[in-house]
């Protein structure tokens, strides 16, 4: 199947202050993504998750310095001036934010932020815009959809201003989706309800989706396919079934073995030692070696490339590990 975005060894560097050292946040991440599909980035906090997903549409333009190619169906997002970005985000790429308090104006009322994206993007009418902003929060589970467009967000929970922003991003049908944690605030019950949404408008309108979490359960409940990231790189990557129940990089299956199954009580649970390495300090060699039981000299000294283990199963690690842990 023909990938609708195709992400080729995007690098993101930052400096603290101008003209100051470039640390990289993201180095040489390659995927892609196809339609229909939900691709889930995993990985600790720092890892690297939402700094690329903002890069894909250039949000991290303006703090950092941007290489590799962005390919949006044929076109190079990466070269374009945003003013030739513009017509594409909102529209055919959207992105639902971590947190709706903050990435919702509490001054406008919800039906005018969803109609002033139908009017940069579309050529409805104001009648149109209004009943397709109806349709979008009903879409989204919102009872009483007509009434609360004339609400603030304030006057929504939790879960409803994150299903707001769902029809904020949906409401120009777009081809891509972009969500960064976006269950993270949320209890368990609307988190289920949140991503069981995703889950569902990614088949209804074939579109493609890439879900930022740290949460292995939310990708085991909502993904087709699994990337996961560390210190700015992705260590392993394959289906969801693939990945979960046969890790072959350490971090991955360190990451599964942090996740308590069947633990009996006061037995004391599993963590990855150490802590994952700062930007200014990054090591020599896999990131990874410092807290692998694994590593040996060729860790420490050289990077490991993103190899294939079977297919459509692909780990960067000197000595993968050799079957299901």
């Amino acid at each position: 199947m023909q990938p609708i975005l195709s992400v080729e060894d995007l690098t993101v560097q930052f400096g603290a202050s101008h003209g100051s050292r470039l640390h990289p946040a993201v180095c040489g991440v390659s995927l892609n993504v196809c339609r229909g599909e939900v691709l889930g980035l995993v990985g600790e906090s720092g890892s690297g998750k939402s700094v690329t997903l903002r890069s894909i549409p250039g949000l991290t333009r303006r703090y950092g310095k941007l290489s590799g190619r962005v390919l949006w169906q044929g076109e190079d997002l990466m070269a374009m001036p945003e003013s030739a970005m513009r017509p594409i985000l909102g529209k055919d790429i959207a992105m639902i934010f971590q947190e709706p308090m903050t990435a919702l104006n509490p001054l406008l009322t919800v039906g005018i932020q969803i109609t002033e994206s139908l009017k940069a993007h579309t050529g409805l009418n104001a009648h149109e815009r209004q009943r397709r902003a109806v349709e979008v929060l009903d879409l989204v589970g919102i009872p009483g959809a007509a009434h609360r467009l004339s609400d603030y967000p304030h006057q929504f929970s939790g879960g409803m201003r994150q299903r707001v922003m769902i029809a904020i991003a949906l409401a120009s049908t777009p081809k891509l989706l972009l969500a960064d944690e976006p269950t993270t605030a949320l209890d368990v019950t609307i988190q289920a309800q949140i991503l069981d949404l995703i889950a569902q408008l990614a088949r209804d309108f074939d579109m493609g989706v890439i879900l930022v979490t740290h949460d292995l359960g939310v990708v085991a409940q909502s993904c087709d396919r699994v990337a996961v990231m560390y210190a700015g790189r992705i260590v392993e990557e394959g289906t969801v079934r693939a990945v979960l129940h046969d890790p072959r990089h350490p971090y991955t299956n360190g990451l599964m073995r942090s996740v308590p199954q069947d633990v009996p009580p006061r037995t004391p649970l599993f963590s990855i030692p150490g802590t994952p390495p700062s930007l200014s300090s990054m090591p020599t060699g896999c990131a990874f070696a410092p807290r692998c039981t694994y590593a040996t000299e060729r860790c420490t000294a050289e990077i490991p490339s993103l190899s294939s283990l079977t297919r459509g199963h692909l780990a960067a690690c000197h000595h993968p590990l050799g079957g299901a842990q």
